[in-house]
């Protein structure tokens, strides 16, 4: 594989995620409603009115569409400006990872001083990415 395929891997891994954990919320969803344990009236105009367990799924998911936009955004002006090197794919596998160990916690125990410790993970290697992103377009490396 080449260096824009290793860069790709991790966006497409993250797109499963993103698959995987709204796939989770939408079944969760739908059995608590059939199952009586929701009422449609109740969560018609607020996501309150699902139980915990379904609201972490639904917030986790929602979450998915934070912070990843400008990862996005960011990989496709590595790609489009051809300033792909071997550090934003291993930057780009570390936020990867960093955002599966958050929905991991996020969407299981919920334990929030490590939910935090993993999302500033991400955050932190996404802001090394866009600093190195800078450096390189204005050929400071």
């Amino acid at each position: 594989m080449n260096l824009t395929q290793w860069l790709l891997v991790p966006v497409f891994l993250h797109v499963l995620l993103v698959v995987y954990v709204g796939s989770r919320t939408v079944t969760a969803r739908v059995k608590s409603v059939t199952s009586g344990e929701t009422r449609i009236k109740n969560i018609a105009l607020d996501t309150s009115g699902w139980p915990a367990h379904i609201r972490k799924l639904g917030n986790n998911f929602d979450n998915q569409f934070d912070m990843p936009m400008m990862w996005y955004a960011l990989i496709g002006l590595v790609i489009a400006t051809a300033k792909i090197d071997t550090v934003f794919v291993v930057l780009a596998w570390l936020f990867l990872l960093a955002r599966i160990v958050h929905a991991f916690i996020h969407t299981s125990t919920n334990h929030v001083p490590r939910r935090m410790y993993a999302y500033l993970s991400g955050f932190v290697v996404l802001l090394a990415m866009w600093a190195w992103f800078a450096i390189r377009i204005f050929g400071l490396a």
